[in-house]
């Protein structure tokens, strides 16, 4: 059995249910007052001792977080938008991810920190950064960006569950997509890639709602007779490698899509893994279907023009496979 659930709704039911399942979960936010966050509620239900609502002080808020989670509480800090994170840097990256091998594996930091990354949205520079590639880089984390109302309910229940800090960054274009989701006890493990769609003529890695613009490519490529296989990562740290690598020696091409920046990013570690270790597979150059290196314009018209469309991943699988572009 399954329900629908938009992927707002998704979140904020895996929260409900963790919350209802074991005391111990804590959920500390800023927001949990206003009807349109996924927290709204939740003080009613659980009192303000399990919800407290934070004044606004993310590295301050964030470091007792962390430490509630050190003494057995399990913590989900919600910043509602992702580049409030940056003032919780110091929290993140030099305590959460680093304590357990600070303390020897004698302590454990059981902590999610759950942002929207409000991108494509005329928020402008200051609330639209895609801040996974940054933290990639930072060993201790896990990072996981779903692209489903199903993945968005599992791999936060499992994100809730570890007993490793896990950043959980959800895209906000897809808060209003709905889907099914499975009944019961639904969990999606970490570091696990899903096969969005198979195909045989080119692999497309799309992370986040670049997984819908792909699926959408897919579709109307498949009336042009080129047959796209859609990989979405789901989790980034662990990264499932072995999907990956599987699909591309199966069809010689690789398209990555990815809404954030190209230098330094997911794309580029996806692009650097094949290169690597499956060299051999390839049949034409790795293209990347990314956001450019500046910082998004107030203007929504402009702004929309930096990310992965459905036209921009068809023109670079047509490129790779040596087709040129039939206007849809």
């Amino acid at each position: 059995m399954s329900r629908t659930l938009s992927y707002r709704e998704a979140i904020r039911e895996a929260m409900l249910e963790e919350m209802r399942r074991d005391p111990a979960v804590v959920v500390f936010c800023e927001d949990g007052r206003f009807w349109t966050m996924p927290t709204h509620g939740f003080i009613d239900e659980f009192g303000p001792d399990r919800v407290p609502v934070m004044p606004i002080s993310e590295e301050g808020f964030t470091g007792a977080a962390i430490g509630a989670a050190m003494t057995g509480v399990r913590t989900v800090v919600d910043y509602t938008i992702a580049n409030l994170m940056y003032v919780a840097w110091d929290q993140i990256v030099n305590h959460a991810a680093k304590n357990r091998y600070l303390f020897g594996g004698q302590a454990s930091v059981p902590i999610v920190f759950r942002a929207a990354m409000k991108y494509a949205n005329a928020t402008a520079a200051q609330h639209s950064d895609r801040p996974y590639p940054q933290l990639m880089n930072v060993p201790g984390l896990k990072i996981v960006v779903p692209s489903t109302p199903a993945d968005a309910l599992g791999l936060l229940k499992s994100a809730i569950r570890d007993d490793d800090p896990v950043v959980y960054l959800e895209p906000l274009r897809l808060w209003g997509v709905k889907g099914e989701v499975p009944d019961g006890d639904y969990l999606v493990p970490i570091g696990s890639a899903a096969v969005a769609r198979e195909g045989r003529d080119a692999t497309v890695v799309a992370i986040g709602d670049a997984v819908p613009a792909a699926l959408q490519a897919a579709t109307g490529l498949a009336g042009q007779g080129i047959d796209i296989e859609v990989i979405d990562p789901r989790t980034l740290v662990p990264l499932d490698k072995a999907t990956i690598l599987t699909s591309v020696a199966k069809t010689g091409r690789l398209i990555i899509a990815d809404p954030a920046h190209k230098t330094c990013g997911a794309a580029a570690e996806i692009a650097a893994i094949v290169a690597e270790e499956g060299f051999s597979s390839l049949r034409a150059p790795i293209v990347r279907v990314v956001a450019p290196d500046v910082h998004p314009p107030f203007s929504m018209a402009l702004e929309k023009l930096m990310y992965p469309t459905p036209e921009r991943i068809g023109r670079a699988v047509l490129a790779v496979a040596g087709k040129e572009l039939v206007s849809q």
